[in-house]
């Protein structure tokens, strides 16, 4: 996708503009919904429990330790909700080790944010040893700032990623455009007062007041993610 864009800084006539861009990880920028719910029902089948696939949209996007908490409850395995989160970040990383599909567009997206120098930051419900393999992929001179989720006291759906990274850009929340691809992540953007483009990956996602629903990447440039600041209002 091609565009003109305005020089950075450039306000509408209602002096409105985008101040930072804030970028989920998995299922928006990377291709790894599917992987955690893989390793999930790896090892509650070494446990001897089969996981539902309905389940699935309930674990998609959220904080591990409610995930992990829900998929113990749900199958009643012997396992402590510790034991279980060591055991979730290993089989991870050993499947992005092997194998890290990128979702269609987002390194486009990254270069043309870096090449006009908005503050852009990854807010991600993964902890910190998964982002930081992951950002040798994405590339760490993409974000002035990443955000993991055992780096904040309440993880999405709770606001506070968003309002963690929007402080650490200086910028307001008001004024920052959110990729996200859950519900959970969409529920946690939208609690910060940022204005949203959801790219549903495993469960639909309805348009709403300041939501911008899109089926790809490939759909979103510069351009579109400032019209949102007038846009949605």
């Amino acid at each position: 996708m091609t565009s003109t864009v305005p020089a950075l800084g450039t306000r509408t006539a209602e002096g409105s503009a985008l101040q930072a861009v804030l970028l989920d990880m998995d299922g928006t920028l990377v291709d790894t919904e599917g992987f955690w719910w893989d390793v999930e029902v790896e090892i509650f089948a070494g446990l001897g429990h089969t996981l539902d696939d309905s389940w699935r949209h309930v674990v998609v996007g959220g904080p591990m330790t409610r995930s992990a908490g829900f998929l113990i409850e749900a199958t009643g395995a012997d396992i402590t909700l510790p034991e279980l989160t060591v055991l979730l970040n290993e089989g991870f990383e050993d499947r992005i080790g092997r194998a890290l599909p990128l979702m269609p567009g987002a390194l486009r997206l990254l270069a043309e944010l870096s090449e006009y120098e908005i503050p852009t930051a990854l807010v991600s419900a993964s902890h910190r040893r998964i982002i930081d393999r992951v950002l040798t992929s994405l590339g760490p001179q993409h974000f002035a700032l990443t955000v993991a989720g055992d780096e904040v006291a309440r993880t999405k759906p709770h606001p506070d990623p968003y309002l963690f990274a929007a402080a650490g850009l200086g910028v307001d929340p008001a004024r920052c455009a959110v990729v996200e691809d859950t519900a959970t992540g969409v529920a946690a953007a939208e609690a910060a007062g940022c204005h949203v483009v959801a790219v549903p990956s495993v469960a639909p996602i309805a348009p709403a007041a300041r939501r911008t629903v899109v089926s790809s990447l490939e759909e979103v440039d510069l351009a579109f993610l400032r019209g949102l600041m007038t846009e949605m209002r």
